[in-house]
């Protein structure tokens, strides 16, 4: 089992044991709670069941437990709340894309997209394999953005207010509801041209979505308040001195600049240009999770992650803001926010990948060109997670369940569009082809070499540099089909 189990049976043996006010001080074990009180309630609401299933899993001295009883339960939490997840993909199959008749319904957008999602592979690793609840998270988002499609904006406003305090990585997709609530709810009409009609603004559907967004964080965040807390709880969300990437490297913007820094830093010292005795001793692919400075590009701070960040999510959503395109420009938006903080964001994990990866399949059923990008950030990021499962027993099941998912994927998207273009252009094909190579040569190949002994980083290192490439080549193709893309004008009516 993962270190993950070790993470959520402390969280339950520290919100079980102790008060409200000890939940965020709490530092016996190094995984300290460090997700918004919604999610620390949630885990208090698990140990009144676990108790019943083994009392021990709630010592919170007893680090590393682990029982069958133990595993059985913590297993099982994750499956039944996946019934929100199930749920959620059912209402926004029900918004998919309706225009393309099939007469058998394995050809149905709607049924190709309740696969994808229900299927994904990312997700089913990352939840029932290694461990964690994204399963219903990502079922709130999901169901939030179904509300928004079907115009129930109120509901999508809470619903999303209601996740952001279960897990505040989704902050980073929050100007893309922002802006489209904005956009949508709070100004009913437009002119003749598209434009924005000013006076249509309606101070009601703004106090509305304030209040929701007041009450959520003050039933969240008001007990911590009280208790002065509130900066030890931010402290715990926000670990800013974790360092800039993750024990593995997310295949990110980040992954290319370390590699880089380490190339360069190997063709100086074999030139002469550098001083052996000045490097630093700690390698940054030694998978140690803390702050180290580059040897010779510049070293990167929070605040300058949080500056690219922030550049790169800027166009996406002045797109949203000029050239509405109702549900449609949202997702879009939405998954360039969550794509621009995987890219440039702090200490990102690789996981992170599945933000942008299930928003991004209500697109990929509904028109070609987002089909192909999905298949290449589906990949691409898919592979990725493959560290994630490191045991040999687990090579045979990750291999099978991403080669399952990938077929299908491939297969019914160019059954939907088979009357359009190819999917993948030749090169885009070759591309995703050598992540077979890739995959044998670090899985197989390499640990049969002497580099093994002395380089065990290599296959992290090429796994998160290459899926880095195509990851980001699958953000800017998105961008430019957002940025170019003409949008007909329909006036919202009053």
């Amino acid at each position: 089992y993962s270190t993950d189990f070790e993470v959520h049976r402390n969280w339950l043996a520290i919100t079980h044991n102790l008060p409200l006010s000890q939940w965020y001080y709490e530092a016996t074990s190094e995984w300290t709670l460090d997700y918004p009180p919604f999610f620390a309630w949630f885990e208090y609401g698990l140990s009144h069941i676990a108790k019943y299933f083994d009392p021990k899993m709630l010592v919170i001295e007893n680090l590393n437990y682990t029982s069958h009883a133990t595993i059985f339960f913590q297993r099982l939490t994750v499956i039944f709340t996946d019934i929100l997840f199930i749920y959620a993909v059912r209402e926004c199959c029900r918004c998919a894309n309706g225009k393309r008749a099939a007469k058998d319904i394995l050809e149905k957008p709607a049924f190709i997209l309740a696969v994808l999602l229900l299927w994904n592979f990312g997700l089913l690793i990352v939840d029932h394999i290694h461990f964690q609840y994204n399963g219903f998270l990502f079922g709130l988002m999901l169901l939030s953005i179904a509300r928004l499609c079907q115009k129930r904006y109120l509901e999508g406003a809470l619903l999303f207010a209601v996740l952001l305090h279960f897990k505040h990585i989704y902050i980073y997709v929050a100007p893309a509801y922002g802006i489209y609530l904005l956009r949508s709810y709070c100004f009913t009409a437009n002119n003749a041209d598209g434009s924005l009609k000013w006076r249509s603004f309606s101070l009601l559907h703004v106090t509305l979505l304030g209040l929701i967004v007041c009450l959520v964080s003050a039933l969240s965040l008001g007990p911590f308040i009280v208790l002065g807390q509130l900066p030890q709880v931010i402290s715990r969300l926000f670990p800013f001195k974790r360092g800039l990437c993750h024990a593995y490297w997310a295949p990110n913007f980040w992954a290319l600049y370390n590699a880089m820094d380490k190339t360069l830093t190997i063709l100086g010292l074999k030139c002469n240009f550098l001083d052996s005795t000045k490097i630093p001793k700690a390698s940054m692919t030694g998978g140690l999770v803390q702050e180290f400075q580059h040897t010779v590009l510049p070293s990167v701070t929070p605040l300058a992650t949080l500056i690219c960040t922030f550049i790169a999510i800027l166009p996406s959503v002045f797109c949203l803001w000029f050239k509405p395109q109702g549900p449609r420009g949202f997702l879009q938006c939405l998954v360039l926010c969550a794509l621009s903080s995987f890219m440039f964001g702090w200490h990102v994990h690789e996981k992170a990948i599945l933000l942008a990866i299930l928003p991004l399949s209500l697109l990929s059923v509904q028109r070609v060109k987002d089909a192909g990008i999905y298949l290449i950030l589906t990949t691409t990021g898919h592979f990725s997670l493959f560290p994630l499962l490191f045991t040999p027993p687990e090579l045979p099941i990750k291999i099978l369940l991403m080669l399952l998912f990938t077929v299908y994927s491939f297969s019914s998207l160019k059954s939907l569009f088979r009357r359009e273009r190819p999917l993948l252009s030749w090169l885009e094909t070759i591309y995703l082809v050598q992540l077979v190579p890739l995959e044998i040569f670090c899985e197989i190949l390499f640990p049969l070499t002497p580099w093994k002994q002395h380089f065990p980083f290599v296959p992290l290192l090429l796994t998160s540099v290459y899926c880095a490439l195509g990851i980001t080549y699958a953000w800017l193709k998105l961008y430019v089909s957002v940025l170019t893309e003409r949008i007909p004008v329909r006036p919202k009516a009053e």
